[in-house]
């Protein structure tokens, strides 16, 4: 089952959502609701789901900063938006962020909703498909170029690579990096994944992940201090991140690592 997280601060609106579908039925089940984007984001680090059903209009945090968040924090959960007929430009930013699909609160149906998820079925399904068949051996990140290695001749994107091995333990986001070269926010992750083949937040994961293995290996760090050295506040979520890299827990790894070592040396 597909795991559906619905935020909406309107509770009526929120429970016509959970009961006009039986989701089961179409491979789907709710897993969690939050009132407003900040408590939904929460949520979303501590266990991701694979959908959100999310307004746009909410109070501390929007659908789009929601939305956008998520997204800048490496979470590839899909999103559909619940707007008004005069969200249009919010929509329109939502699109661009992402969003699989919007559905106009006042014109909402069962079958609105059956089509929606049906399309969202079929893209995780084959976004599923995908990872399986791109997945290498486990135990291991794909390792990256060295930091002084030219890995783009783009001047811009080039030194945000340089900034990112040099500073990965700091909060970096994608707006701070569009700040530090000058550029718009949507150009510099559009033309980062165009030149890197990854988002700027994936490849931050990676180098993280790369420097976290070094300390598992050649420390006895507990692992929480060992993701907040390499730029993860929270441990869940170091956790998470390592294990989508290298298909195994921090502690799963180091445990690996060093049997195979005292294989070799018996």
């Amino acid at each position: 089952m597909w795991k559906v997280l619905l935020v909406e601060d309107e509770v009526f609106v929120r429970e016509s959502v959970r009961e006009i579908i039986a989701w089961e039925e179409l491979g789907f089940t709710v897993s969690g609701e939050a009132g407003n984007g900040a408590e939904a984001l929460e949520m979303i680090r501590q266990d991701a789901p694979d959908l959100v059903i999310s307004d746009i209009v909410m109070p501390e945090m929007d659908g789009v900063e929601l939305l956008r968040r998520t997204r800048e924090e490496g979470y590839d959960s899909r999103f559909v938006m619940l707007t008004c007929m005069s969200d249009f430009e919010n929509v329109r930013q939502a699109m661009e962020y992402g969003a699989s699909n919007y559905i106009l609160k006042l014109s909402m149906s069962v079958n609105s909703l059956r089509d929606t998820l049906r399309k969202i079925n079929n893209e995780l399904v084959k976004s599923q498909e995908n990872r399986k068949a791109n997945a290498g051996p486990p135990g291991s990140a794909v390792p990256l170029p060295l930091p002084h290695e030219e890995i783009t001749s783009h001047p811009e994107i080039q030194k945000i690579l340089q900034y990112l091995h040099a500073h990965y333990d700091e909060d970096i986001t994608v707006k701070s990096m569009s700040q530090y070269v000058m550029m718009a926010e949507n150009y510099v992750s559009t033309l980062f994944k165009k030149k890197t083949g990854q988002t700027l937040i994936h490849y931050l994961h990676q180098i993280r992940v790369d420097q976290a293995i070094q300390l598992l290996i050649h420390s006895d760090l507990p692992v929480y201090e060992i993701g907040n050295r390499v730029g993860f506040v929270n441990d869940n979520y170091f956790i998470k991140i390592f294990k989508r890299l290298t298909a195994q827990t921090p502690s799963q790894y180091r445990h690996t690592q060093r049997h195979n070592t005292e294989s070799v040396s018996i």
